[in-house]
């Protein structure tokens, strides 16, 4: 008998628990610090506060597997627990209910279902929906994506059904720390021909327009089909929208935002945060009616004001338009009355948004040619428009309607014959002047192409003299013309390691080369921040068009890099060859380049010890790398601080491989008469007499360790003739090297014998002969070595300093750069990296 009872108190207690970890069952419940997981673990269930300060509890959805607590969806949005004591049970009636504690006398949230359920059981899903189900018979009574909060999530339905009148729209939380309800929503319009409209209290603030088959029509983006599946229903049991993403690893939101915009996010598991990409509405033309009625939005008028009137209208109010005030609209014109007396006609405007359908019309079995008869019988209709399916007519004030500068949608508008006489003069005027424009064009690209073609049989031809003439050139890679480069981008069988992009998706993940998006220009183009559909933010080199050099650098760089893989080296994603665009496709570096912080008054301070002692350690992994362990022996050639990029972790990753040469099997040095580079950085071999080998990179590896140390650039003047290499020279015959390092560093983040070790290793590597540098094999063991005997430094190369000319004819000696630019005045390669 006590056997008996042991188990049967037993089995209670384990009832009153979670039982399977995605579910509750009738006996279960849930306390706050209890937490149920779907069953692949992408989402969780449970108690939470939504903010660092806040103390107020809510109950609600968020993703499990990324780092930032980010919350799908509410269920006590208006009523939250005060505290710590507030418990999830179902009730007698098989709802699922969230009392404020244990005794289950204040109830603050429940699902409501009126059926009575004798055995219910909660479910939470790997798509975020909460499930409440009979879990006898496995009918669903009650689910979350049916009562969605801010946020839509793939798979769940924004609309509405016809039948039991069940409203899925979004509502905005309060603010970031208050998931209230708060001024915005979205929703879908009831009515013949539905939209999306998106409001503030009861006032329209965006349409996202109605469904055309392919989008909405006041999204006018392309979504890529390769990673979006978007659906839109519309029958006699309801009107929904939703979409699925094909690769399961995106993870990816929409929210309608406290801010009053509606905003896609997705997860950068690299960096470990959101990317937003674009809102709506996005500019001006999207606030709905901006052009009151009858007018509509151009956001490329060359006018002061966007607005125009549709064809047969006119200001209603001219004087509140002269004043930028176009909210009042348009109205008929005086001498355009429609009579239907056989006199109107159409005028088209391609490229619109259409007008406002909650009023129009809708005739789903018709042709757009019946169209136009049904709307010139009726002398109430103003304009038609192609549907996804039929047509649709207006019969009063069209309202907020624009152009867009592709995409969109066909407008018919009704005018009579003066008033289309008026338009076509207009747009007689347009055509003008775009034909114009067009010719000029043509004879522009026809132009090009005769110039192209001489270019490239020129080329052709000397490059057939260089190949018998120019033995040593067989050393390097051949790279070829330019027009058969492009053919080898395009053979996948023999690129396989470097992808192409489309000049369509990095115009778009750009904002169209936005200057916004600009980080940094140098001799060879300018340098875009970009994100793609999927999130991954990227940095586009785009090579100027003007550019001698930039063609060799262009080529250099995807024929290295994409060879190249290390933890200290950029990362290539891609490139992109069309039409005259030529652009690599790098990782996306947020701290900006070395040469922002050392340089930098302000931002020095923010590197100590530590930091600057394995930024200098991974870079020498980079460059050893690069001289002995990957594929192709490689020597830079313009290795320097801005050179020198620092991802989020401050893990340094050496760029900018346009000026380096590839070495044989056997082959130690090279030569060239065109030396690039830049001064300060170029040992004497290279700079005098165009003789570079790895032992060039450890001279200018070398320069950056001192320059890291110090922060000082190595054109500095310190007296009328030392500069940099000079002056820790005599500090270090003197004793006193210790008076070098840079006084921002904070004293107690450096251990000396480790700072003077590295200044020791920097004198190695800068002597004035090849021979008696060390290579980067031994630098990487001696700065890993705590206690290690090192060989005496000999006078460094390049130790007399320069008086710099000012302006006003007299000099300095000052010759450090200690703003963010960290160009130095001689660098033949002129680059400005403000972050990739």
């Amino acid at each position: 008998m006590k056997l008996f009872f042991f188990f049967f108190f037993f089995s209670l207690l384990l009832g009153s628990c979670i039982g399977a970890n995605d579910t509750i069952m009738r006996r279960q419940s849930l306390r706050d610090g209890e937490v149920i997981f779907s069953e692949g673990k992408r989402f969780a269930f449970g108690f939470f506060s939504p903010g660092e300060d806040s103390k107020l509890r809510y109950v609600g959805i968020w993703y499990a597997q990324i780092s930032e607590q980010t919350v799908i969806w509410v269920a006590n949005r208006e009523r939250p627990v005060n505290d710590t004591s507030g418990l999830v049970v179902f009730s007698g009636r098989g709802n699922l209910c969230l009392y404020s504690s244990a005794h289950e006398t204040e109830l603050l949230w429940s699902t409501n279902v009126s059926d009575r359920i004798s055995e219910p059981m909660a479910r939470l899903s790997d798509l975020g929906n909460l499930v409440v189900l009979d879990h006898l018979t496995g009918r669903t009574l009650w689910e979350s994506f049916d009562h969605p909060t801010d946020t839509f999530v793939p798979f769940m339905r924004l609309g509405f059904t016809r039948k039991d009148g069940l409203d899925r729209f979004l509502t905005s939380w309060r603010s970031p720390q208050d998931p209230g309800l708060g001024n915005y929503t979205l929703r879908m319009e009831r009515g013949a021909f539905p939209q999306t409209m998106m409001y503030n209290g009861l006032n329209p603030l965006w349409r996202g327009g109605s469904w055309t088959g392919q989008r909405w029509s006041g999204v006018p983006e392309k979504t890529l089909k390769s990673i979006f599946n978007i659906s839109f229903v519309n029958n006699q049991d309801e009107v929904s929208n939703t979409y699925g993403v094909l690769d399961t690893s995106v993870i990816t939101r929409v929210v309608m935002r406290d801010v009053g915009s509606l905003q896609r996010f997705t997860w950068n598991a690299r960096e470990k945060r959101w990317i937003g990409l674009r809102p709506n509405p996005q500019e001006q033309c999207d606030g709905y009616a901006y052009c009151g009625p009858n007018g509509y939005c151009d956001p490329l008028s060359r006018d002061t004001l966007e607005c125009r009137c549709l064809p047969g209208y006119e200001p209603k109010t001219p004087e509140d338009w002269n004043s930028r005030d176009p909210s009042g609209g348009c109205t008929r014109r005086d001498d355009t009355g429609l009579t239907c007396r056989g006199r109107e006609v159409f005028v088209k405007l391609e490229r619109v948004k259409i007008p406002d359908t909650s009023g129009a019309i809708v005739d789903m079995n018709v042709t757009l040619k019946e169209c136009k008869q049904t709307c010139l019988g009726n002398c109430s209709c103003v304009a038609y428009a192609r549907g996804p399916r039929g047509c649709l007519t207006w019969h009063g004030d069209m309202l907020d309607t624009r152009t867009y500068l592709s995409s969109g949608q066909d407008l018919y508008v009704r005018v009579d014959k003066e008033e289309l006489a008026r338009w076509n003069r207009e747009g007689s005027s347009r055509k003008r002047k775009l034909i114009w424009i067009l010719i000029s064009l043509i004879a522009a690209v026809m132009l090009a192409t005769v110039m192209l073609f001489c270019f490239v049989r020129k080329r052709q031809k000397s490059k057939r003299h260089t190949r018998s003439t120019t033995a040593f050139a067989t050393s390097y890679v051949d790279f070829g013309d330019s027009l058969r480069f492009g053919e080898q981008l395009h053979d996948k069988e023999r690129n396989r390691e470097l992808p192409l992009f489309e000049l369509t998706t990095i115009v778009e993940a750009t904002d169209n080369f936005s200057l916004n998006n600009k980080l940094g220009a140098g001799g060879f183009g300018s340098v875009y921040k970009g994100v793609l559909e999927n999130g991954m933010e990227i940095a586009v080199k785009r090579l100027s068009t003007n550019s001698g050099q930039g063609m060799v650098e262009f080529k250099n760089e995807v024929k290295l890099i994409s060879k190249l893989q290390h933890r200290n080296l950029v990362r290539i994603l891609g490139c992109c060859v069309e039409l005259e665009e030529k652009m690599l496709i790098y990782e996306y570096l947020p701290n900006k380049s070395l040469d922002y912080f050392i340089f930098h008054e302000e931002h020095r301070a923010l590197l100590d010890w530590p930091q600057r002692i394995d930024i200098i350690r991974g870079v020498a992994r980079g460059v050893l790398y690069l001289h002995h362990d990957s594929r192709l022996r490689i020597i830079h050639r313009d290795l320097k601080a801005s050179n020198v990029l620092l991802d989020n972790e401050m893990i340094p990753k050496i760029s900018d491989f346009g000026m380096a040469r590839i070495f044989g099997g056997n082959q130690v040095e090279g030569s060239t008469k065109r030396v690039v580079g830049t001064y300060g950085y170029m040992s004497p071999e290279y700079a005098m007499d165009g003789q570079f080998s790895i032992k060039s990179d450890v001279y200018s590896f070398g320069v950056l360790i001192l320059e890291i140390i110090t922060g000082k650039k190595n054109n500095c003047c310190f007296n009328e003739y030392s500069n940099l290499l000079g002056h820790i020279w005599d500090q270090w015959k003197k004793g006193e090297v210790i008076e070098i390092i840079d006084k921002l560093m904070d004293v107690k983040s450096y251990d000396e014998s480790e700072v003077i070790k590295c200044i020791h290793i920097g004198l190695l590597c800068v002597q004035e002969n090849a021979s008696d540098r060390v290579d980067m094999s031994t630098i990487v063991f001696m700065l890993e070595q705590n206690a290690i005997d090192l060989p005496s430094p000999k006078h460094p190369a390049f130790t007399t300093g320069r008086r710099i000319e000012s302006n006003d004819g007299g000099s300095s000696s000052g010759g450090c750069l200690s703003g963010q630019n960290g160009n130095s005045i001689n660098d033949v390669t002129l680059t400005t990296i403000l972050g990739r």
